[in-house]
Formats: structure tokens, C-alpha cells, sequence
């Protein structure tokens, strides 16, 4: 192994022994494998400076495979008992016999192709030498009738071997040619179940007379029919909050400290472990406070939002990880924020409202129970009183039995099934993107959208959310057909298109998107620019499977 680790491509000169040495051209920051002594069917190379990538046996003859950059001279020995018969079948090519081995130059190219026939071997060796361009396009397939070698198409998922004919099933994206090395007795050639009209060659390969076809062209639909709906009722100071759980522990599971005084009010303990959660604490007036202080533990870019008595308090978030902090899982601060005096000292009762989205726990990589840290809020103080604060807890709802229990947190509207298909948006207002308007919350948009990508495509396709200002403070988490794929964060990035994975997606039908935005109210919040992008497609493809996607039941 030769490895180069400066920049600068090198050509380096290696003894192979007392009386051979090659020269290997390296590139800069990368390696060369030289490989000596390896059976090529039934011959044995002496050495290549090409990159050995695949041998087989493929009808009547073995086929080796080398590769390299293009341009890049190689030199390969091959050990023969005798002089063989050489000829250059494609590309540029010299060689010579002596001392009982053949020496190949040639240098890598879409089709550089030597044929070695004799030489004491019984059977004839291809040898193929492909660039980097090239070689992405060979694929070995092995069958219970010999192995197949086929050039040409972007993927092969499949070979199948029938009487005389070889059934391949697989990708194209632009026009591409085909052809394939099969066992013995093989004469024709079906790709993608349509008959495929070849030639034989000298290589003893089967080749199409005609390209087979790219990808055709796939149309997106543009994303209109928004409707939309202001959410977190629980803001409310009126809002009703009776069936919630009580925050009334006084101890943890978790491994965070629990503040003394104070009810634990993590979470976990009282069943909530993903997504938003949600905490109202109601307290008598009668004293005098200028802030009001919030302690919370979360994960990677959690923050937290605060009302009193239904008027916005503020919104604080945890830092931007930066790489002394990058692989941080748990973040925890203290938010405080103004209050007016007679907030506080009216007799009430007086109600506090805190959203906390957690993000996520920790993935334990140290072993350490890192995984444990307690999530949400985990003390409040007030300063200049200490008034008794009553808590009541609310998170995600049950699981989705389909989705499972990571797909929802305890947003009003995931609890109400505003995410599903099927959900009953007719009575909300209309709404166009781009958004401007500045509000501390939730607001929810909806559109339903219908595909016809033809089925003989594979088409990738992913959600895209654009916006000029990313110092404009908003979060969109999207769900297509009730699934949750994802969480955008427009000020932070970097992710702004999202895969919408086949089969989840719909690509012959309708299609639900429900997008949920958080914003902090500091800033005019989006959406800008949503749509579809098309990520990637490609003629052939495999049946994709729908996968359940339950609606709401009005």
C-alpha cells in the first residue's frame, strides 16, 4: 500500500524486488494498492499497478477488472508458460513477452479492453481496464448458472439466468449502453422485463444495438391550498388543564439533581419522554416580583417559551453548538424574564405557562447513564417572592400503534391529530407563502398535493424550506401523511431540504403535509418558500409497498 499525504500528486518508484520495480502514480491524499501474486482464474499475476477491482469466469473465458484515473499509466505482468496470443480489442494498449511474463501498458480508459488467449492457460483472459468513471458502471452479479458482468446502466438489482437468455433488471438516469458478459449458452437479453435486441463482440460479450433510455422527465406540483391555525390554547390563562397529570414527585429516576424544595417536574417521571411538553403552574398573588426565573435541562438546541396569565413572557433557547461543544447531549440554563408588579401582587389566581421542546436524550456513548439526564423544566423562582406554585404536566398522548412513540410530542395539535390525513381543516382560514407576522407559538399549515410519477421511475423527492432572512426565529417540525420527518430550524440550518421517503410518500396519489411552526416572536416568522424538490430519479426502480398512514377519525 502506497499512501500520499500531501496534496501534490506523486509518482513513486517500488522495488518489488532485487531485479523489478514499478512506478505508481499516487494521487495527492490517497493510496495505491499494488497487488502481486493473485490468481486471475488460470493465470496468476505477477503485479499491476492498476488497482485490481473484480475477476470472474463468464462463458468460455475469465475476465479480470483493473482501474485507475484516466491518463494514468499502468503496467500489469502476467506469469505465462509460454507466449500467448495478444490482442488489443478497444483503446490504447502496448505489450511484450519475456522471461516467461507478459507485460500489459495500457492506460485506463471508458473501454480499454486486451485480450490474452494461450500461453499455456486453457482459457482465454479479457482484461479491462476502466477509469473511475467506468468502473461505477460494471456490475458483477452472481447466479446458480455462472456468474454475469454487465457495463453500462447507473445500477444492477438483478440477474436471472432462463434457458438461453439472461433476464437483468436494474437503473438508468441518462441514456446508457449495455452490455453483458453471461454463462455459456446464453444468447439473448431482457432488461427490465422488455427484449433487448445485441450483438456478440470480440470480447465475447453481448452488446445492445441501441442505448437503453434515461430517466424520463418527472413534473413536481406546486404547493398551494395552504390553510392555517393559530395554536397552544394552553396559554390560556382560562384553558383547562384537569385531566393533566400533577407534578407532585418528589423524587427522580432521572440522574439530574433535583432542586430542594421544589416537586420534580422532569418529564420522564411522569411518562412524557418525547417531543414538546407542555407545564402550567397556578399560584395566589398578594406579593411583590420583578422576574421570574426558569431553570430547564434539554437536549442539542432545546428552549422554552413562558406566559403569565396568557400574555407572552418570552422565549429562551440553548446556544449553537460550537466544536468544543458539538458533541454535547445535554444543555441546561436558566431563563428569567421581566414581570410587571401588579402581575404578582393582584390576588389572582395567577396562572404561569411554559412550553419546553426537549429535543433529544443523550445517546449514552460513554456509558456513563448520560441517557438518564432529566428533560424539561426543573425549578421555578421568582425574585422578591416565593409564592406556592401548583404544577400539572402534559405531553405527548398515547402512541400511534402505527407511527410508534417517537413520531408526536405534546403540541395541542399533535394531540389532536391536526398532523393525520383526513383531519378536518375545511373551517381554516386560507393562507399563501411566503409568511411575515410575529407571534410567540404554534401556528399549524395544511395542503394535501397528488403525484403521478410513472411507475417504471425511481424518483427521490424532498421537501424544501427556503427563507431570505435566516435571522428571522422559527422552527417548522413536518409530518407527511402523519409521519414526522423532521425539524427545520431556519436561523441555524443547515438543513433545508428534507427527504419524503417513497412508499411514506405517495408517488401515484394524494399526499397530506401539515406543517407545525413554532416561533419566538422576536422576529416576523415563515414559512418563506415551500416545495417539493426533486432529489434524484432514474428509469427502472423496484414496487414500492405503501406504507400505512391512518387518518384521523372526525
Amino acid at each position: 500500500m502506497l499512501r500520499n499525504d500531501t496534496s501534490d500528486d506523486r509518482r513513486v518508484s517500488l522495488h518489488l524486488d532485487s531485479e523489478t520495480s514499478v512506478t505508481v502514480p499516487v494521487p495527492g491524499l490517497d493510496a495505491r494498492l499494488i497487488a502481486t501474486g493473485i490468481a486471475l482464474g488460470r493465470r496468476r499475476l505477477r503485479y499491476s499497478s492498476a488497482q485490481p477491482m473484480l475477476w470472474l469466469t463468464a462463458g468460455r473465458q475469465d475476465i479480470a477488472v483493473f482501474t485507475g484515473r484516466p491518463g494514468d499509466p499502468t503496467e500489469t505482468l502476467l506469469e505465462c508458460a509460454s507466449k500467448p496470443k495478444v490482442t488489443v480489442l478497444e483503446g490504447t494498449a502496448r505489450y511484450a513477452y519475456t522471461d516467461g511474463a507478459l507485460r500489459v501498458d495500457a492506460e485506463p480508459g471508458a473501454a480499454a479492453r486486451v485480450l490474452v488467449e494461450g500461453g499455456g492457460a486453457t482459457a482465454p483472459l479479457l482484461l479491462l481496464f476502466a477509469d473511475d468513471e467506468a468502473s461505477a458502471r460494471l456490475w458483477r452479479y452472481d447466479t446458480p448458472s455462472g456468474s454475469v458482468l454487465v457495463r453500462g446502466p447507473a445500477l444492477l438489482r438483478t440477474a436471472t439466468v432462463r434457458g438461453t437468455t439472461v433476464h437483468l433488471a436494474g437503473d438508468t438516469v441518462k441514456d446508457a449502453d449495455l452490455e453483458v458478459w453471461a454463462p455459456r449458452g446464453v444468447s439473448d437479453v431482457v432488461w427490465n422485463r422488455r427484449t433487448v435486441r445485441t450483438r456478440a463482440t470480440a470480447s465475447g460479450s453481448l452488446r445492445a444495438v441501441r442505448r437503453l433510455p434515461g430517466a424520463p422527465k418527472v413534473t413536481l406540483p406546486a404547493l398551494t391550498g395552504w390553510r392555517r391555525q393559530a395554536e397552544n390554547p394552553e396559554s390560556a390563562a382560562d384553558f383547562d388543564d384537569s385531566a393533566w397529570r400533577t407534578a407532585d414527585r418528589t423524587s427522580s429516576y432521572s440522574t439530574t439533581p433535583v432542586p430542594t424544595g421544589g416537586p420534580v417536574l422532569f418529564s420522564d417521571d411522569y411518562g412524557f419522554h418525547y417531543g414538546d411538553v407542555w407545564y402550567r403552574g397556578r399560584f395566589e398573588g398578594g406579593s411583590v416580583a420583578d422576574t421570574v426565573s426558569f431553570s430547564y435541562v434539554t437536549g442539542t438546541q432545546g428552549l422554552l417559551m413562558a406566559w403569565l396569565d396568557g400574555k407572552p413572557l418570552g422565549t429562551h433557547r440553548m446556544p449553537v453548538p460550537d466544536k468544543k461543544t458539538v458533541r454535547k447531549g445535554t444543555w441546561s440554563a436558566t431563563a428569567t424574564f421581566p414581570v410587571e408588579v401588579r402581575e404578582t401582587t393582584d390576588a389572582g389566581p395567577h396562572v404561569l405557562a411554559v412550553l419546553v421542546r426537549r429535543m433529544q436524550h443523550d445517546e449514552d456513548g460513554k456509558a456513563n447513564d448520560s441517557h438518564k439526564a432529566g428533560r424539561g423544566l426543573s425549578s421555578v423562582t421568582f425574585n422578591g417572592a416565593s409564592p406556592e406554585v401548583s404544577w400539572r404536566i402534559q405531553g405527548e398522548a398515547a402512541p400511534d400503534p402505527v407511527r410508534g412513540p417517537l413520531n408526536n410530542g405534546g403540541l395541542y395539535g399533535e394531540r389532536n391529530g391536526w398532523h393525520l390525513p383526513g383531519f378536518a381543516d375545511g373551517r381554516w382560514p386560507a393562507a399563501d407563502f411566503p409568511r411575515s407576522e410575529r407571534r410567540q407559538g404554534v401556528t399549524w399549515y395544511r395542503t394535501g398535493f397528488r403525484l403521478t410519477v410513472d411507475p417504471e421511475v425511481d424518483a427521490s423527492i424532498g421537501l424544501t424550506l427556503t427563507d431570505d432572512d435566516p435571522a428571522r426565529a422559527y422552527r417548522v417540525q413536518i409530518f407527511l401523511n402523519g409521519w414526522n420527518m423532521g425539524q427545520y430550524i431556519n436561523d441555524v440550518g443547515p438543513q433545508h431540504t428534507f427527504v419524503l421517503p417513497n412508499g411514506v410518500l405517495n408517488t401515484r396519489g394524494p399526499n397530506t403535509l401539515a406543517l407545525a411552526v413554532l416561533s419566538d416572536g422576536t422576529t416576523s416568522s415563515g414559512p418563506g418558500k415551500v416545495e417539493l424538490t426533486l432529489l434524484g430519479r432514474a428509469a427502472g426502480g423496484v414496487p414500492v409497498t405503501l406504507v400505512d398512514s391512518p387518518g384521523r377519525r372526525n
